[in-house]
């Protein structure tokens, strides 16, 4: 299986598209290139591990937020990794989740360390903005 280069800013990439693609075969694909097996995402809110729990997860945020998409608001920090590389590495990012044209509804920020191959291992996120 192809992973995504395991460049800063394709790993972000191919992790965003997951959040926002909601066609339940492409979702777990995306997953399953973004991410690996064993990963686990954790933040104030949620928590899922391993491909299906992360696809149970991101499904039930685009129920909750119908046609919302989640943006990347920042660059891409990175460091770590092996010899200059980023696998193994960690990175960091700011995101956005609201309306397509609308106003962000939640901000927050992403740490993410990569495994070996590239793929995320884990995501642990933080929320600076949240309604109510």
């Amino acid at each position: 299986m192809s992973h995504p280069a395991a460049t800063p800013d394709a790993v972000v990439k191919a992790y965003v598209a997951t959040w926002n693609e909601t066609d339940p075969a492409r979702r777990s694909a995306g997953i399953a290139a973004a991410w690996t097996e064993t990963g686990i995402y954790r933040d104030p809110v949620m928590a899922s591990d391993g491909h299906a729990g992360i696809d149970a997860m991101l499904a039930g945020v685009q129920a909750k937020f119908p046609g919302f998409v989640l943006k990347r608001t920042s660059k891409v920090d990175a460091h770590g990794g092996l010899s200059g590389s980023l696998v193994g590495g960690y990175l960091r990012f700011t995101w956005s989740l609201g309306p397509v044209d609308g106003p962000s509804v939640v901000e927050g920020v992403d740490f993410c360390a990569l495994a070996p191959d590239g793929r995320l291992a884990s995501v642990v996120g933080f929320i600076d903005k949240m309604p109510g």
